[in-house]
């Protein structure tokens, strides 16, 4: 298994796992009520939607990025964050009824489930066990994406093409395709399996890994026939934690690719390239620094 997940880290940047332990129970409640949230009143809804991306739960249309990008994202957006629990669920939506319950549960089988991968990953590069735990992966945070049907799909995508900036994100894409990868020149459409979990390698792992593992530019695409609800749990260091090839994975034949830097540095890179991943990048790289 650990082997299979390092390939696929390696080669795709993205895999999905079954048996993963998340209950199919839990699952379908969280999407259940992730959807009756989306279909609510918009008054009911309202008083959550902010363009202010320092909001820390707030609903927002098409993405941060609306004033200049070039094409609107065809998706409603609900974001927040899930960690320390106790704290952020305070700030959650109240409606539906049930959402604080389900989601705070979920959230906490997602972050174990992202644990155990990231301790499988750990021993399929050789470091030592619990490397990721505690700074480089305490932050989680909930990203619900709705994307209703669109008159003309050509016209419009769910998401456009992008990297992950945190360390490693759990996704539930439901039953409806929409998610696609970029290898090869091409897209290719990740297949809804049934129960499974997508699990995707963001920025922080590729450069820890020393670029042995690939952050993998992936899109939505919209369809003109059902609407599309997804969950994504961001797993993040802390913004003053320190990002750096792992030194385990550096030697004299193996020079690290990346200087040291603080982890909300590069979120001020990769969110001021309106992610850009080849320019949120290129000011960390040691190679770019010498050639000045």
């Amino acid at each position: 298994m650990v082997e299979q997940i390092l390939k696929a880290s390696e080669e795709f940047g993205f895999f999905q796992v079954i048996n993963h332990g998340i209950p199919e129970n839990l699952m379908n409640q969280g999407m259940d009520v992730f959807k009756e949230f989306f279909e609510m009143p918009t008054e009911e809804k309202a008083m959550l939607y902010s363009e202010d991306p320092k909001k820390t739960c707030r609903l927002s249309t098409s993405s941060a990025n609306y004033d200049w990008e070039k094409n609107h994202l065809w998706r409603d957006n609900l974001r927040h964050p899930c960690h320390p629990l106790e704290e952020c669920i305070k700030d959650w939506p109240e409606k539906p009824i049930k959402y604080r319950e389900v989601v705070a549960t979920f959230s906490v089988e997602a972050k174990k489930l992202a644990s155990r991968i990231l301790e499988f990953i750990s021993e399929g590069l050789g470091l030592e066990s619990g490397y990721f735990r505690d700074k480089l992966s305490e932050e989680l945070s909930l990203v619900v994406n709705y994307y209703p049907p669109c008159p003309d799909p050509s016209l419009a995508l769910g998401f456009s093409k992008h990297c992950d900036p945190n360390l490693i994100t759990i996704l539930h894409q439901g039953d409806i395709y929409g998610l696609q990868v970029f290898k090869d020149g091409e897209w290719i459409g990740v297949e809804p399996l049934h129960n499974a979990i997508v699990v995707n390698i963001g920025n922080q792992l590729q450069i820890i890994s020393n670029n042995k593992l690939k952050s993998a530019e992936h899109r939505v695409v919209t369809n003109s026939k059902v609407s599309r609800t997804t969950a994504a749990f961001f797993i993040s260091p802390s913004d003053d934690t320190i990002i750096e090839p792992a030194k385990p994975l550096t030697d004299a034949c193996n020079s690290p690719l990346y200087r040291p830097f603080e982890y909300k540095e590069f979120l001020r890179t990769f969110f001021s390239n309106m992610g850009n991943n080849d320019l949120a990048l290129e000011p960390f790289k040691l190679q770019a620094k010498l050639s000045i």
